[in-house]
């Protein structure tokens, strides 16, 4: 078994906005698509769930 075996691999720099796209491949652009995509899923369900909240506090206080 070789020691280069053991090193780690290296984790995949996270996508910066305004990063250059020149030096990634099709591979590349595609996997970061679809990782901001679930990001962006993820802030969508935040945001309707912090909407929710709201309407509901709102609700509440003008009852009283």
């Amino acid at each position: 078994m070789a020691i280069f075996d053991e090193e780690p691999k290296k984790k995949a720099r996270p996508h910066e906005i305004g990063q250059d796209l020149a030096l990634l491949s099709v591979g590349d652009l595609t996997e970061r698509i679809s990782i901001l995509r679930e990001e962006i899923a993820r802030l969508e369900a935040e945001l309707q769930t912090k909407g929710s909240t709201k309407s509901a506090a709102e609700a509440l206080f003008r009852r009283g």
